[in-house]
């Protein structure tokens, strides 16, 4: 009878094993579905404005161009980009997708599986995720969404649009948003991107950023203020810098520079 009761119970169990790995399943799915790769032609009229309006593409030799814009289309295969108030054209589409790339532009297998949607504001916005009243305080340009909003990024359209106008300011509101991304996919945003940064690099890093902290807290440095708020926003701020003005970067902050370069370039971990 023992016997009979003990198989009983393995089979139950067994069942409940198995319903409860369906469900996890199932769950992936929904939560991670299968990556896209795109197999269309990347449009002629996209080129044009990639070459017209990104610096970091009108660059590239005709390889990384293709490997560039192969990159772009799959971001844009597996990220929806939503106007809120506002209309998007395959311009801003392409400046949005052109921001996901350029960090992670070296690193040939790197998904952005922690986002699926990236909302287009007009303006700035508050804390409340208004932008209607002229009264509030809206200060915001960007924004990575936590919580409720996992997987959710709010940019404003302006400010998206004025970073790649204007190539010389060090600024560039989507690039530094994307960044934060990235320093979000090991779990934690602390300034520290263990997926992108070699263990030996992760201390001479930390050493960097307080020192840069200091100097711009004491007015010493060109490196925007807002960077001194917290170690994540050092890093974001400061990836704004070297992807906009990377000369000028190695030129003021060789040390700086130098860690940034291997963080987003595997070939100088080899």
């Amino acid at each position: 009878m023992s016997v009979l009761v003990n198989n009983i119970i393995f089979i139950v169990a067994l069942l409940f094993l198995g319903f409860f790995i369906w469900l996890w399943i199932s769950y992936r799915k929904v939560a991670h579905p299968k990556w896209k790769l795109p197999t269309d032609v990347f449009p002629e009229e996209w080129r044009r404005i990639l070459n017209a309006e990104v610096s970091f593409y009108e660059s590239l030799n005709p390889a990384e161009k293709i490997r560039f814009e192969t990159k772009v289309q799959e971001f844009l295969l597996n990220c929806k980009i939503t106007g809120v108030e506002t209309d998007v054209s395959p311009y801003d589409q392409l400046l949005v997708a052109s921001s996901a790339v350029i960090p992670i532009f070296r690193f040939d297998n790197w998904r952005y599986t922690n986002i699926r949607e990236v909302l287009l504001y007009p303006t700035t916005f508050d804390h409340n995720f208004q932008f209607e009243n002229q009264d509030a305080d809206r200060r915001i340009l960007g924004m990575v969404g936590n919580h409720n909003m996992e997987g959710l990024m709010i940019l404003s359209k302006e400010a998206l649009e004025l970073g790649f106008k204007n190539g010389t300011d060090k600024h560039n509101t989507a690039i530094h948003e994307f960044v934060h991304l990235i320093d979000k996919s090991d779990g934690v945003v602390d300034g520290i991107p263990q997926l992108l940064l070699e263990r030996q690099y992760a201390i001479p890093w930390l050493h960097i950023m307080k020192m840069e902290i200091e100097r711009i807290q004491k007015g010493k440095s060109d490196i925007n203020p807002y960077g001194a708020t917290n170690n994540a926003d050092f890093f974001a701020v400061a990836s704004e810098y070297f992807f906009e003005r990377p000369e000028l970067l190695e030129e003021k902050h060789p040390e700086l520079y130098g860690i940034l370069e291997k963080i987003f370039d595997k070939r100088k971990l080899q």
